[in-house]
């Protein structure tokens, strides 16, 4: 599979930064001065994911005065891993058709940058790509890997499914975890873990279908010998590579300084666009979606009603794209997206603070079963990472969701289904300091109300 520019999304170089004109605090000028020995990074996602995870990772790098022509985020075309590596499926991706894509875009972004080498950033099955690609050939190319809650030893280690590329006895990480040293000379890896709360290395196989069975899989099954190796906290799975403290640490490594800035600073100007997916048979793809329509809405933060007419109304084309918005940068906003053969999705979201080319949409699954008599339908998602109870504040219409498992953090979305009479009422969404006001829809016209949180 080749990678193509409309594959391979990346940050936009022509937007104007937020500083542009103006004196800078002494600290933005020291970042700013110091961002041309930082090397061009590309940041890779996990399985079933898309570049839009890296939303807030690549506005920190920006924030830092990173340019965003040096920063990437990569759309693997088929990003759900096989059941057994070495036997096709429809809509899921070997090893291999990573590696290759991977490289694919390495290659671009060098080709653009005029850089030597790159720095690769991955979450979670994107780490496999990354140790595959810099220890199959592509290592020259990469100065530094840094692998966040990357399955390195695998999730299990067990005779069972022993062609999955997440099986610690499989021929994949066999191959590459063979040798006193498991990463490549020439290249600087970093490993970040959780201190006890991902879900994916865990001693009991409760959390892959087997309670009571051991995974011969620990916490410290990220690490590897020759690497840096970082427990940074009691983060989740994904939080190990989109929180805060993880951003830190993934600017420290490959730029050698502590960041300037952690939190992001806002722009004047903010354009969004983005990709239109489905999710064909059930998987998620980041094949482009033609057709789709994408409405975008300036809404009140208090009850998520609409503040006059879309702001902006389009329909994509063969690849999928929609946008660009120009959109308030203080106005929570909603996405409203059409698209063929799914129901019509409402996405709430909170304000934009800067400008993002990965604003990526797939419509929210069709209705099922379980929605059968539903007058409206409600799901709150949190990509970047899973509801942790008691860890987090968690509350949807104004409760704890019955449906989000407490201790270790597994779920990454909660639904509410409420009566008919319900129908054109505000519910409102909590995580933690994250609110998001959102109007119901009904169910009846195919239609779902998603809060999806930044945070």
């Amino acid at each position: 599979m080749k990678l193509t520019r409309r594959t391979m999304l990346q940050s936009m170089g022509t937007l104007p930064l937020l500083t542009s004109g103006l004196t800078l605090p002494a600290a933005a000028q020291t970042a700013a001065a110091a961002s041309g020995d930082i090397p061009p990074v590309l940041f890779v996602h996990g399985n079933g994911d898309h570049a839009a995870l890296w939303l807030t990772a690549l506005w920190r790098m920006e924030s830092n005065s990173v340019p965003r022509a040096r920063l990437a985020a990569l759309n693997f075309t088929d990003p759900l891993a096989r059941n057994d590596d070495a036997v096709a499926q429809p809509n899921r991706s070997s090893t291999d058709d990573q590696r290759r894509e991977l490289a694919e875009a390495i290659k671009a972004l060098k080709e653009r940058t005029g850089a030597t080498r790159v720095a690769l950033v991955g979450s979670s099955r994107g780490g496999n790509a990354i140790r595959n690609v810099v220890k199959n050939g592509g290592g020259a190319d990469v100065s530094h890997a840094v692998l966040c809650g990357t399955p390195n030893h695998g999730v299990f280690d067990w005779d069972d499914s022993p062609g999955s590329e997440f099986n610690g006895r499989g021929p994949f990480l066999r191959g590459l975890n063979a040798g006193t040293s498991e990463v490549t000379e020439g290249t600087a890896f970093l490993t970040l873990r959780s201190d006890g709360l991902d879900k994916y290395a865990q001693a009991d196989g409760r959390l892959v279908g087997k309670p009571g069975v051991p995974t011969g899989i620990t916490a410290e099954g990220p690490a590897l010998k020759g690497a840096t190796n970082l427990v940074i906290g009691a983060l989740d799975h994904r939080e190990v590579a989109f929180h805060p403290r993880a951003f830190r640490e993934i600017y420290k490594f490959i730029a050698g300084r502590e960041p300037a800035f952690i939190a992001i600073q806002p722009e004047r100007e903010v354009r969004i666009s983005g990709l239109v997916t489905g999710t064909p048979g059930g998987a998620p793809t980041n094949r482009p979606v033609t057709g789709a329509t994408v409405e975008v809405y300036r809404v009140s933060g208090e009850t998520g009603a609409r503040n006059g007419e879309p702001v902006y109304r389009g329909q994509t084309g063969a690849d999928g794209r929609w946008g660009p918005a120009e959109i308030d940068p203080t106005s929570h906003i909603e996405i409203v997206l059409t698209s063929p053969g799914a129901p019509i999705t409402h996405f709430y979201r909170s304000p934009f603070p800067r400008s993002s080319d990965v604003v990526h949409l797939r419509a929210a699954r069709p209705l099922g079963q379980a929605d059968a008599g539903a007058g409206a339908i409600v799901i709150m998602v949190r990509p970047r990472g899973y509801f942790g109870l008691p860890r987090d504040i968690v509350l949807l219409d104004g409760k704890e969701p019955a449906d989000v498992q407490k201790g270790v953090p597994t779920d990454a979305a909660t639904t509410l289904r409420l009566p008919a009479g319900d129908i054109g009422r505000t519910v409102i969404g909590l995580f933690n300091e994250e609110r998001i006001a959102a109007r119901l829809w009904p169910a009846s016209e195919s239609r779902i109300a998603m809060i999806e949180l930044t945070n």
